[in-house]
């Protein structure tokens, strides 16, 4: 996807066997690194996948976390609610 320096990929859920361009089992999100605004990623699907034994790319997991972290701030919550010490 995208056209020339303009990146723009999916983020999928694959088979570990399938071509890297090749058949997906469903698509989670989109990543557009020039355009951080236009990166959408369904936090529930992928910890979904997550917890039946899907790895995400480095890449991705360093994404669901920004994306988490940015979801908080939105909502004008805390990360540690709920999960103190003690």
């Amino acid at each position: 996807m995208g056209k020339k320096h303009s990146p723009f990929y999916r983020i999928v859920v694959a088979d570990s066997h399938s071509k890297r361009d090749g058949k997906y089992i469903e698509e989670i999100g989109i990543y557009n690194p020039l355009r951080k605004e236009e990166t959408r990623l369904s936090l529930e699907r992928a910890s979904y996948w997550i917890e039946r034994g899907a790895k995400p790319t480095e890449t991705v997991a360093r994404l669901m976390k920004s994306w988490e972290r940015r979801t908080y701030e939105s909502e004008g919550l805390d990360r540690n609610d709920g999960k103190g010490a003690g």
